[in-house]
């Protein structure tokens, strides 16, 4: 057929009036017809549809609109497999209880946008308690995600999701601790207080604290190598490679090297740094626990003392590190970012507390530069 299909269009009676009948072969050579067209031009230009899309390789064929997104979606999900768990299990969840319910029996071909669109409202809105636009979100990512291999596979020649309105994350605001309340915090937690150091000292995520091991500790140079990160879903940790995927060096304050010396203690190379040296540590509850419980204390103390989360010291060293003059390619290294320009957008409020101190620089050079000008004029 050579990428043209072969086609006719003939007329026939219905009770109705006349009709008329498209007949085509399609690129596998497959004969196909599709009736019910009032007028011969309407016909026509169905035909002249298919013989065009034919030849842009773009032929989709009919009854593959007919196919459930069901069978798409959970082979979609299985095909996440290649993500680490923190990331795969929330799409998979996303698609158990919010996507399959809704979209699942539903034939691909018949999905609408306006649809699409009304759900994200409807969904977004929830039953009088409004969702999260996070949840929301990744819902619809997920959906729109399985329409996409939809019109890869060439089921469906367009994804009626993509140009739905989405809800606007809200910008969280982050909660820096100063080093005056990161040495309160860590007298508060007892025998993690060395654990609170390296996090807040250091940027590392907590996973990836929790699963440092002696070897990688390099005391000379005062550096520690991240190459594992135990990420912790439910109650099961799974272990694996950094959030990058990529092994990294991080520098430690020289004030940490006696507290990570006692707490390699009689551990071998192969051990854990933190806990008993063989079973990885748990990450302290929101509500209870060792950081909250030291948390706790601290604003017993100090009013103004945040209420943060492990993760909150990692942004915690960003700010150490930005106040005490490191380039943002250095923040970068250090945080494991994929850019530096990542580093200055999710650290843009800590940059802009520089803008009076750069000015003020600014300032004093062009001061120094006029009166070096006035003494050359002998002035």
């Amino acid at each position: 057929m050579d990428g043209h299909p072969v086609g006719s269009v003939t007329s026939y009676e219905t009770a109705g009036g006349k009709r008329y009948l498209v007949r085509y072969r399609d690129p596998d050579r497959k004969s196909r017809e599709k009736g019910g067209f009032r007028r011969k031009k309407d016909a026509e230009d169905y035909l002249a549809d298919v013989t065009v899309a034919t030849n842009r390789g773009e032929y989709i064929d009919p009854s593959s609109a007919k196919s459930t997104l069901r069978d798409l979606g959970i082979e979609w999900v299985k095909n996440q497999s290649h993500l680490k768990p923190a990331s795969s299990r929330p799409l998979e969840t996303a698609w158990r209880l919010h996507v399959a319910p809704v979209w699942a029996d539903r034939r691909l071909g018949e999905i609408r946008h306006s649809e699409v669109q009304s759900w994200v409202t409807k969904f977004a809105a929830g039953d009088g308690k409004p969702r999260s636009a996070t949840v929301v979100i990744r819902a619809y990512g997920v959906l729109a995600s399985i329409l996409d291999v939809a019109v890869l596979d060439r089921l469906i020649a367009s994804n009626p999701a993509r140009g739905v309105k989405l809800p606007r994350k809200a910008k969280k605001k982050r909660a820096y601790l100063t080093p005056q309340q990161v040495e309160l915090l860590a007298s508060n937690a007892g025998e993690h207080a060395t654990l609170v150091y390296v996090l807040a000292y250091t940027g590392i995520r907590f996973g990836e604290a929790i699963g440092l091991r002696v070897a990688v500790l390099d005391t000379l140079r005062r550096r520690m190598l991240i190459q594992e990160n135990a990420v912790i879903m439910g109650s099961q940790i799974h272990v694996g490679t950094p959030k990058s995927h990529e092994n990294r060096s991080v520098p430690y304050p020289e004030f940490l090297s006696i507290p990570l010396a006692r707490a390699c203690e009689g551990k071998s190379r192969t051990q854990l740094v933190f806990g008993s040296g063989n079973v990885h540590l748990g990450r302290p509850g929101s509500d209870k626990g060792w950081f909250h419980d030291a948390v706790v204390a601290s604003q017993k103390v100090d009013k103004t003392f945040p209420r943060v989360t492990p993760h909150d010291l990692r942004h915690t060293a960003a700010s150490i590190a930005i106040s005490a003059g490191a380039n943002p390619k250095s923040v970068q290294r250090m945080l494991g970012h994929a850019s530096a320009a990542m580093t200055l957008d999710t650290y843009a409020d800590l940059f802009e507390d520089d803008l009076d101190a750069v000015s003020d620089r600014m300032n004093s050079v062009r001061a120094e530069t006029v009166v070096g000008v006035s003494w050359g004029n002998g002035s």
